[in-house]
């Protein structure tokens, strides 16, 4: 099944087809928080926004990479990015990943929507196999919303990679298989309707 640019909607989310027309509204985003500060991430500067959009949508073009802008709502404002990547289409496999959010929407509906979404898309649509996430050993608010997720750790890659600090990254790999999926829509699906 192949990976191709589709649009996934809900009632707090929208993920869409990336595109460098969204580049003024992602670099005013990534500046609510300050996340390209944070030393253990990768995420762009509001100022090397276009050559990441760019770089994504190589990717793209290559197979190797899905990309997303994330909207508040259906038809609403950029406020991230995530995508589909290291894409396994014989498999099918994939990671979700290379996913940032305006710190306004952190730890909201919008990010449990989102992995609903893509999760729905991969599993029920796509057939895959198994989906992985993969965050910095140090990035311990991404791990707990990986683990709050329902995903499961598989291991840590040790010096995995650099930083562009110069430091050497270990990666916490973590994934939901197909038998899992039931469960883990469940939760997130619950996660949603819950009363708060």
């Amino acid at each position: 099944m192949p990976f191709e640019p589709v649009t996934l909607s809900g009632r707090h989310v929208e993920l869409v087809p990336l595109s460098p027309d969204h580049g003024q509204a992602l670099a005013e985003a990534v500046r609510d928080g300050e996340l390209w500060r944070l030393w253990y991430t990768a995420i762009p500067s509001p100022e090397a926004m276009a050559a990441e959009i760019d770089r994504r949508l190589g990717l793209r073009a290559a197979g190797s990479m899905l990309p997303f802008t994330v909207l508040d709502g259906p038809g609403g404002r950029p406020v991230g990015m995530t995508t589909f990547m290291n894409i396994d289409a014989a498999g099918p496999r994939a990671e979700i990943g290379s996913t940032w959010y305006a710190a306004r929407v952190q730890r909201t509906l919008l990010n449990t929507e989102a992995k609903l979404l893509l999760l729905a898309h991969t599993f029920d649509g796509l057939g895959c196999l198994a989906v992985e996430f993969r965050t910095h050993v140090m990035n311990l608010a991404s791990r707990r919303a990986i683990e709050r997720i329902g995903a499961k750790l598989d291991g840590v890659l040790r010096h995995h990679q650099r930083m562009p600090d110069g430091t050497l990254r270990d990666t916490c790999v973590y994934s939901v298989t197909a038998p899992e999926w039931p469960m883990v829509r469940s939760h997130l699906t619950w996660q949603l309707e819950k009363p708060r």
